[in-house]
């Protein structure tokens, strides 16, 4: 029985069509990786053939698993449909048929012999490069010579490439016009996708002096970079640590060469692991693929292989190994982790993956660990916006002061906190450090445990605003700042004086900068701080003192008073109404 389209996949649907009834044009539709584009595809593909008896349409993608996916969805949900494979992988080469699934890199030159086309379908249409010397490129205008009217509409969870921006934009865009979105924070929100969950790793990687490559870094600079023994020994300890309750592991690797060291670091702690290249026979890679889904193998490791076309629902670990700039990399390696295990509408294929599953029971979410800085680099994976080289866009790289920790621009080669000199690099450079960015801009405030905290006084960049005190917590290796505004009025003094109080500061409290830094020694340390997602950065909301600091020194204990007294003593003073904006106030 054909499965029923879920809402959003029938909007993408109706989508397409009405964008045709005005626009003769190129459509795209943007749906998160787990939302189901092979259902959408049969979907478009049914009411096109059968609407109009005679036209021809054919599905392209780079992928064998996708193309063979795509084709199986169409006959799940129209058994009888005319259609067929022409892929080398696949072993299959019906050129003649109606509906055709094919390999681009079977038919890139073979557009003589498949005849016309009416409507290209491209399946992870991001990788569809720029430059028109290249396979899809001679494939499109091969099909355009045939019929100079064809329409092509792409599928994609990321609508841009690595090196030049949106698929939508730009006077040599193959696509007119984003016709549906659904990104993974709306499919979590509905329920379809598992939530992501991350932690602040302990262990990053040091990419001084990788260069960069077509918008990304040069592989075998990157792997050399990455690919060190105690590095990887680190990191697979706290995959192990923080992994011992998660079934599924998915580690995505900076080459092969690392993709089977850090196999063999994770077997030397008793855990299954196999590794998956593109040089892995394809029997061989099916079987670890099937092993995996079964739950027989707790881990895999693998090296740009699972990154599209891979589907697993248990998988619940992610650890990203693999440093990139490319955004749509990202979105697809942490993809691979929002599929649930049940959800509305939601199917497993094979009764042992069936019962695996249900052995393994729910999946609360998917836990990344993410050693690359990838989160800290692109922002958490609802809000990922494309890089463009050259045009500004996105957060500034920054590095890390290995004398202060202090986070500062990669421009920046003396540190304007401890005076460190940095050695010149023409790269750009990220001291290797622990993250502690969240995976998702909706995620719950997190507790994380503080190893250090200085204060010290902020001018405003405005002169008709006081200066403010500027709270650096020290989270492992991360750094998060905090402003505090004893000068200021309303929200932002109420905020600073609450801090006061709750470190067990003395009253009154301070009332300048100045008197602050002066008296720090009457608080208690912060041993957490909590903090909550504010779009790429996140906010400070609350904080957890303790005693144990040599500068500390206890407030005086009260002399015994009558219950009224006490109440008037402590009652805090009316506050005055605050009628500005908070971004007025607080320098942020």
């Amino acid at each position: 029985m054909p499965l029923e389209l879920r809402p959003y996949q029938q909007d993408a649907v109706d989508a397409v069509f009405d964008y045709w009834q005005s626009e003769p044009g190129n459509p795209l539709v943007d749906l998160a990786t787990g939302c189901g584009k092979s259902l959408v595809m049969a979907e478009l593909i049914q009411r096109l053939v059968q609407g109009w008896p005679d036209m021809r349409v054919l599905v392209a993608t780079h992928v064998a698993e996708l193309i063979e996916q795509n084709y199986l969805e169409l006959l799940g949900s129209w058994p009888f449909a005319p259609a067929g494979i022409y892929s080398a992988g696949l072993g299959r080469r019906d050129r003649h048929a109606q509906i055709l699934f094919a390999g681009i890199q079977t038919v890139w030159n073979k557009v003589v012999s498949l005849g016309h086309v009416d409507v290209l379908m491209v399946d992870e249409c991001h990788l569809i490069p720029a430059k028109s010397e290249t396979m899809y490129g001679k494939f499109i205008a091969g099909l355009r010579e045939v019929n100079p009217d064809l329409k092509i509409v792409g599928l994609t969870a990321t609508p841009f490439r690595l090196d030049s921006g949106r698929l939508d934009e730009g006077d040599d865009r193959l696509f007119d016009k984003v016709v549906y979105e659904y990104g993974i924070g709306d499919g979590i929100r509905d329920g379809y996708l598992a939530p992501l969950s991350s932690k602040g790793t302990d262990t990053g990687f040091d990419l001084s002096g990788v260069g960069r490559i077509g918008g990304d870094y040069k592989q075998s600079a990157l792997q050399e970079a990455v690919d060190k023994a105690a590095v990887t020994a680190a990191a697979v300890q706290e995959i192990v640590a923080k992994g011992r309750d998660r079934r599924s592991w998915l580690c995505f690797c900076s080459g092969v060469e690392h993709a089977l060291h850090v196999r063999d670091e994770i077997r030397s702690h008793g855990i299954s692991c196999e590794t998956v290249t593109g040089d892995t026979p394809k029997d061989e890679r099916r079987r670890i693929i099937e092993d995996f889904k079964a739950y027989r193998l707790r881990a895999i490791t693998n090296n740009s292989v699972l990154t599209t076309g891979f589907n697993h629902k248990g998988v619940d670990l992610i650890a990203a190994l693999r440093p990139t700039l490319s955004a749509s990399l990202y979105l697809q390696m942490m993809g691979r982790g929002t599929r649930p295990l049940y959800a509305p509408g939601a199917s497993l294929t094979g009764v042992e993956d069936r019962l695996a599953a249900i052995a393994a029971g729910p999946k609360p979410n998917c836990l990344v660990l993410d050693f690359a800085g990838l989160v800290r680099k692109h922002g958490p994976v609802d809000m990922v916006q494309p890089r463009v080289p050259g045009k500004g866009q996105g957060e500034a790289p920054v590095k890390l002061c290995p004398q202060c920790e202090e986070l500062v621009h990669i421009s920046v080669m003396t540190c304007p906190c401890c005076g460190h000199e940095f050695p010149p690099s023409e790269d750009v450079k990220f001291t290797a450090q622990a993250d502690i960015a969240p995976i998702l801009s909706t995620a719950e405030p997190v507790w994380h445990r503080v190893t250090g905290r200085t204060f010290r006084e902020h001018i405003n960049k405005d002169p008709n605003k006081p200066p403010s005190v500027r709270c650096d917590y020290r989270l492992g290796m991360a750094v998060q700042k905090e402003w505090l505004c004893p000068q200021h009025a309303g929200f932002a003094k109420s905020k600073a004086d609450r801090y006061w109080a709750k470190h067990g500061g003395a009253r009154p409290f301070p009332a300048s900068v100045n008197e602050w830094l002066a008296r720090a020694g009457e608080l208690a340390p912060t041993l957490e701080v909590r903090l909550k997602p504010a779009g790429r950065y996140q906010d400070v909301v609350d904080w957890k003192p303790g005693g144990g600091n040599d500068n500390y020194a206890a407030p005086p204990v009260p002399q015994k008073r009558s219950l009224g007294a006490l109440l008037a003593a402590t009652r805090p003073a009316p506050e005055p109404a605050w009628t500005g904006d908070l971004d007025d106030e607080i320098p942020f």
